[in-house]
């Protein structure tokens, strides 16, 4: 038998047992039916199973499930557009799914599959960081479609790295504070104008200073 902090209280008959648990106001639980003899454990059963319930939700959050996403686009899909589905890729990815990857083919687009292979090509090459590709495209119908699988380091740094360039255009157009920096040397060539007449005015004052020599001289 074991008390509720765990320790041995010895082999005790189950009328024993019973009233000790009672006189603790406990609940008297046989937790070793196999054991030769039985193992008994005094808790409080209703907190025990509200533990375990909690337990179970923890490690169902933590076990997270791959399932397969399917993402379809077409051999002439405009470029915004191929954004677009690229950061749906990258997002299931991240999530750790794997993702089919679809380019249908409309109408007499299906004579053209070469198109939808540069497209699937163009999607591969541009997801190649956060993923792999399950073997080669296939054809399946109107569809040419690979599988690929997450690598989730890459994942993640794909979808970090596309934000850090978002976050990077706003500080590039930040060349404002160079305006004052321009208008230093203006303002310091400002007063050279007054330092060239200084020249000229010693010139007009010495043109009297010759006329007096030249007629004492004669």
């Amino acid at each position: 038998m074991i008390d509720e902090k765990g320790e041995q209280l010895g082999i005790k008959a189950v009328t024993e047992a019973q009233a000790i648990a009672d006189e603790r106001k406990l609940d008297l639980v046989e937790v070793a039916s196999a054991a030769n003899p039985p193992v008994c454990r005094i808790m409080d059963f209703h907190k025990f199973r509200y533990e375990q319930r909690k337990k179970n939700q923890e490690s169902k959050k933590k076990t997270t499930t791959s399932a397969v996403k399917e993402v379809k686009i077409r051999s002439r899909t405009e470029a915004h557009d191929i954004r677009f589905k690229i950061d749906h890729i990258l997002k299931f990815l991240d999530k750790g799914h794997r993702v089919k990857i679809s380019v249908f083919f409309k109408g007499r687009e299906i004579t053209r599959p070469q198109l939808g292979r540069v497209m699937l090509d163009k999607v591969l090459d541009s997801i190649s960081d956060a993923a792999l590709p399950e073997g080669e495209p296939r054809m399946e119908g109107r569809h040419m479609s690979v599988m690929v699988v997450p690598t989730k380091s890459g994942a993640s740094d794909a979808k970090s790295g596309g934000q850090k360039a978002q976050a990077a255009k706003p500080a590039a157009s930040k060349p404002a504070p160079s305006a004052p920096a321009t208008e230093t040397p203006a303002a310091a060539t400002e007063p050279s104008p007054p330092a060239v007449e200084t020249p000229a005015a010693a010139t007009e004052q010495a043109a009297p200073a010759i006329g007096p020599s030249t007629e004492e001289s004669s």
